[in-house]
């Protein structure tokens, strides 16, 4: 990885993986289709080039827990990250129908931070 003279990202960027090998966030994220994917990849380099962001694109929340705020034709996405080795560490991303992010959601999040943590 590159250091902070301009030439490269200032973090790295990794799918978290399950133990049988699946990438969940990589999966959702060729679900969403091809113009969805582009806007949330894009918001997702802007935080690897421009970290830390702050809000709107990303917002902390709590623990080393982060979530990329993106929305495609008024549709709200979150990719939910947390900063392991220099990268960001894709957790979980969900498309927002409400205005809370559901509680199942976030926790899933949260033990696949923890899960990377203790690697």
């Amino acid at each position: 990885m590159r250091g902070r003279s301009g030439q490269g990202p200032r973090l790295g960027c990794v799918f978290y993986r399950t133990q049988s090998g699946h990438e969940p966030v990589r999966g959702w994220l060729r679900g969403l289709g091809k113009e969805v994917s582009k806007t949330v990849g894009s918001d997702i380099l802007t935080a690897q080039w421009s970290w830390p962001v702050g809000k709107p694109l990303v917002d902390g929340l709590g623990g080393g827990l982060y979530e990329i705020r993106s929305t495609h034709e008024r549709r709200e996405y979150r990719v939910f990250f947390c900063i392991a080795e220099s990268k960001l560490v894709l957790l979980h991303g969900v498309v927002k129908k409400t205005r809370t992010t559901p509680r199942a959601d976030l926790e899933l999040a949260r033990k696949r931070r923890r899960e990377v943590v203790a690697r």
